[in-house]
This record gives C-alpha cells, structure tokens and sequence, in this order.
C-alpha cells in the first residue's frame, strides 16, 4: 500500500519525505523535479514493543507504509504522463501544506493552508473530469453499436460520477456500491483517493499545544471530516532535528516541549488508519511481528497474510487480545485463564490480536 506525498513547491515536502522513510537522497537524485521516489517508514506500536520486553525475540518486525514523493504538484505536472501515472499509482495520498512562515523560503501570496487545499483538489478533479469526460465520448459510440448491461452499468456511474465533481466535491465523497468502487478501479481517478493534510507548522515553545490545536487553528476541522480524509500536524524543523538524535535524547527534546511522541509518529499512524490497515502480531521468541491486513478481514485471511500454505491448510486460530497477554504474562497463564481463544476462518480480527494460526500443513 503507497501513499503519495503532494504539495506546493517550498511546503516541506520532501524533507517530510527523507525524514520518514530516512532516505539517503542526494541532491543530484532531485536534478528531475518530476521524478517520484520510493521510500519505506516503520510503523511505531508500542504494543509490539511491550509484547517484545515479554519474550525477548531473536528478531522485531514492525510493520511498514510506502511513501512516494511524487514532486510538486500543479495544473502543468498533472498534464504530464509520467507524473500521472506516478500519482495514479498511489493507494492514498498525503498533501503536505504550508503553515510556518520563513521569509527565506518564497511562497506565492500569504500562508493559507485551506486555499491551498482548494486550488490542489481543483486540479485533482479537473484531471479526473477530463478522463470521465473522454471514456464517456467513447461509451456514446460503443452503445450504439450494442448495448450491453455492463456497459450501461458503466456508463449511468460514469455520468454520476461527472454530476459529482461538477458540483465540486471529489469522488472520494461519491456514496458508492463495492460494485462500484470495482468498476472505477482501473481509472485510478486522483480526487478517489484517500487523504491525509498534512499542516507543516513553524517552531515554537509550545509546539505541543500548537499541534494539537493546528487543524482547528488553520480551519480544516471541517475538510478533515469529510469521507475518506483526515487531517495530522508536523513541525517539519523540528522532526529533521529529532532524525538526528538517540532515541534517548529524542525523548528529553520531545518532551521539553510537553509531548510523548513526535508529529512523525502521529502521521505514520494516522496514515496506517487512512488506507484502512490494523495490525495484528504474532508473538514467540524466535520473533515478534506486526502484519498488515486490510480492517475487517477474517481470521483465514490473516493466515494468508503471513502464507499462502496457512490460508490453504488453516484450521484454527489461537487468539488473545495483546493487552490480555501482557496481563497474564504468558500463553500458558492466558490459557488458564481462559482468555487465549480458539476462533474459525470467520472470524473477524481485531486490531492488536495476538495470533497463533493452527493449519495441517
């Protein structure tokens, strides 16, 4: 699952980028402004973490989100192939916005996270209503010539599809059928996407409160709220500093400006909770690890997720909640407690289950 990073040159961007997936670019990488870039960022769980101070693995694995830093964005990149298809190619995408002031670094006219967001979304839907526009001409054709259900289907989606972005609001927001999010996939329209705004805010002494307070502040309470998006806060001067540090010293700077965790973390959560994604861990002493799979996914499902043989020959799935572990202290004391479970291939796993899948493999 990627997640596209976007924005107006000179918002941080690509710094947020080098910071999360500590990617070693050099300049020269950066000579193509249209080129994208590919980077991977752990994701932080401190359940896995208390779960590994428990069986002292040989090996901790967490999980991961891809992030592609895909250039400025712009009506003229968004006529560009590559670049489209780079975007296009995305799962979600974060749009990192200006909210600090630097008189060193230009920016055109005041800073104004939420018009940013307006002029971005505008260009993302003009690109989109472009490509309705051209699939719908050749429909016309194709209809006359025969009329098939499918094509029908496809073409009274597409038109409520164009009604939708021609009053404005992205297709992320289109109340869809699965059958219908089915049908558009192959587009890969960019306003369909999920996304995450991302308020790069300037250095303070209370930068804690600051973030918290940011998305109110900057006016994107409402935006954020809408179907298939969220908003996180950063302070991009800030988390290039911390990149540099122990993880000890990282947590006395962090907490001289009263926080526990830095924006960094938030915003790989947030992102991870943005593509519909939970963890679930298997937990022993060779390893502890956090899989991904999709929120909602059954237990024969997960099985597959770690191997295709475990989804094939799955039997049952000894299960526990991770907290539960803890308190108990050991499989053993969880099992006579009775709160280490067996569930079948249904079952729907939680995120933070600990799980141990039983298979005739």
């Amino acid at each position: 699952m990627k997640t596209g990073i976007i924005g107006l040159p000179q918002v941080g961007k690509t710094s947020l980028f080098r910071i999360l997936t500590k990617a070693n670019l050099s300049e020269q990488a950066y000579s193509n402004p249209r080129e994208a870039h590919l980077g991977v960022a752990k994701v932080p769980d401190d359940r896995l973490d208390r779960l590994a101070a428990l069986y002292n693995p040989t090996k901790l694995t967490h999980a991961s989100v891809e992030y592609v830093d895909v250039g400025a964005i712009g009506q003229d990149a968004l006529k560009e192939t590559a670049y489209l298809t780079h975007l296009r190619s995305v799962d979600a995408l974060a749009h990192v916005l200006r909210a600090f002031d630097d008189p060193s670094i230009p920016h055109v006219g005041q800073v104004d996270p939420l018009r940013d967001i307006k002029n971005v979304e505008f260009d993302l839907m003009v690109s989109d209503l472009g490509q309705i526009e051209k699939r719908l001409e050749r429909l016309e054709k194709d209809l006359k010539k025969m009329r098939t259900p499918e094509l029908e289907k496809e073409n009274d989606l597409l038109k409520r599809a164009k009604t939708h972005i021609e009053s404005e609001r992205p297709l992320r927001e289109m109340e869809m059928t699965p059958e219908d999010k089915k049908r558009l996939r192959g587009f890969m329209f960019l306003s369909e996407k999920p996304i995450l705004y991302v308020l790069n805010i300037g250095e303070s002494t209370t930068l804690g409160a600051d973030l918290e307070n940011a998305a109110g502040k900057y006016k994107l309470t409402e935006v954020a709220s809408h179907l298939n998006a969220g908003a996180a806060a950063i302070c991009g001067k800030v988390e290039a500093e911390l990149a540099e540090m122990s993880d000890a010293d990282a947590a006395e700077f962090l907490s001289s400006y009263g926080l526990k965790e830095s924006g960094l973390v938030r915003l790989i959560r947030t992102t991870y909770a943005l593509l519909g994604l939970i963890s679930f861990f298997t937990a022993g002493e060779d390893e502890c690890r956090a899989w991904t799979i999709p929120v909602r996914s059954r237990a024969v499902e997960a099985a597959g997720a770690i191997h295709s043989d475990l989804e094939k020959h799955f039997i049952r799935a000894e299960t526990i909640r991770w907290d539960q572990l803890l308190d108990a202290g050991s499989e053993a004391e969880a099992r006579a407690r009775g709160t280490l479970r067996l569930e079948g291939k249904d079952y729907i796993v939680q995120d933070g289950d600990v799980m141990h899948i039983r298979h005739s493999g």
